[in-house]
């Protein structure tokens, strides 16, 4: 295992190809610029002495719902060509674009249009009625495909939505998210799953962005930092 660029590289010994796991964010520029797109529209509230309680029963500083981002056209658009750039550069060989459902799917369609892709849409769970599809579109085995996530936590429903395209047949090349908290628990489940991925911008980013516009002091920067490194164990 080496690094390279913003790229871990992996060699994948039974079939002799090397595959790319990227740690979190791919471009600071990009980083930053789409941190503070979140933070000035709300997509992301941060409550560092009134936490809130995910589904899970975690308890956290951060509410991130990047839903929001489709109401604002200079922040789709920006999330759309980033997307597209990077997409473009560092997977030209993609055959179709998948949108992760829900909250994926209409950032994945906006990047399959651009790029001229087929567009498909991987559900958490088979239709419970009609044909009970998974995957929703055409897709072909032995395909390229670059999934698309609104937001990595653990990262099980983002591996869950790629490994429903491996057992179609198809192959995926990437998956690209709009935001990662940076979860070691993430990063440790893409590298054993194999699946390489890269995301717009990251929890660390946002914060400083956050501490730069004056919107978290000093000592809210520290909280949330400190809930960074144990998520767990905080409060």
């Amino acid at each position: 295992m080496v690094k390279v660029a913003g790229f871990t590289i992996f060699k994948n010994e039974r079939l002799n190809q090397i595959v790319y796991v990227c740690a979190m964010i791919y471009n600071n520029v990009i980083a930053r610029e789409v941190a503070e797109y979140l933070l000035e529209i709300k997509a992301v509230v941060l409550q560092p002495e009134n936490p809130f309680t995910w589904a899970s029963g975690l308890k956290s500083p951060i509410y991130c719902d990047n839903r929001k981002t489709l109401s604002y056209p200079k922040v789709r658009r920006c999330i759309k060509n980033a997307f597209v750039d990077i997409i473009s550069e560092e997977f030209a060989s993609c055959d179709v674009i998948a949108g992760v459902a829900t909250a994926g799917i209409p950032h994945g369609a906006l990047v399959a249009d651009v790029l001229n892709k087929p567009f498909i849409y991987v559900r958490d769970k088979p239709k419970g009625h009609g044909l009970e599809n998974r995957i929703e579109g055409k897709l072909e085995v032995g395909q390229k495909v670059v999934l698309i996530e609104d937001l990595i936590s653990t990262g099980g429903s983002s591996l869950k939505a790629a490994e429903a395209v491996r057992e179609a047949g198809a192959e995926v090349i990437g998956l690209g998210a709009i935001f990662t908290y940076g979860f070691q628990k993430a990063e440790d489940a893409f590298a054993e799953a194999k699946c390489p991925y890269f995301t717009l911008s990251d929890y660390p980013t946002l914060i400083q962005k956050a501490l730069a516009n004056h919107l978290v002091s000093e000592v809210d920067e520290k909280t949330l930092m400190n809930w960074y490194k144990n998520p767990e164990g905080w409060k």
